[in-house]
């Protein structure tokens, strides 16, 4: 069945088995230093484009939060303005009304000052012919008092020119000095 094979043949073969193990090891480590040093470029240029890619996604990523955090300031910012405006706004309606009142009130303190004005010079008036009665009451008062005494008679009085005195006249400037004292 089997065959008998002379031991020599085995261990020859063996070691010829043996040193070709050896000598195909010995050469994949030359040639692999051989091919180390003989690098194709392409895969150097290859290498390189994949570390720039892998440090633009993590750039990419980077700009990715940035940018939402930018979007989120921004957002914040414009309802700040938003409110600013409106507060604005408002104010600015409240100044243009506070405007309209002042001129109203002032149109109004016009009307009041001509109006006392009036008043005040009708009052004067009014005083003046408060006066010019109260003298010719007095007046009427006095002549009155000088008839009922007797001082004064027009019925017996003389008629006299102009510049002269009469009789009558100087009684009547005595009952006039004579009132007043």
């Amino acid at each position: 069945m089997f065959v008998e094979l002379p031991q020599d043949l085995i261990l020859f073969t063996a070691g010829a088995f043996f040193i070709g193990l050896l000598l195909s090891a010995i050469n994949s480590r030359i040639t692999s230093r051989q091919a180390a040093r003989k690098r194709d470029p392409r895969d150097d240029r290859i290498r390189s484009l994949e570390a720039e890619l892998r440090v633009a996604h993590a750039d990419s990523e980077k700009n990715s939060t940035k940018n939402t955090q930018l979007e989120k300031s921004l957002e914040e910012a414009n309802a700040g303005i938003e409110k600013r405006d409106n507060v604005i706004s408002h104010q600015q309606e409240r100044i243009e009304q506070l405007g309209k009142n002042l001129k109203e009130s002032v149109l109004k303190t016009r009307e009041l000052r001509a109006e006392l004005s009036d008043r005040a010079t009708q009052n004067l008036k009014s005083e003046m012919k408060i006066r010019e009665v109260e003298t010719e009451l007095e007046v009427a008062q006095a002549s009155t008092d000088m008839i009922t005494t007797g001082v004064l008679d027009y019925s017996f009085a003389p008629d006299t020119e102009d510049g002269e005195m009469g009789a009558t006249d100087v009684d009547f400037s005595r009952a006039a000095g004579r009132k007043s004292s």
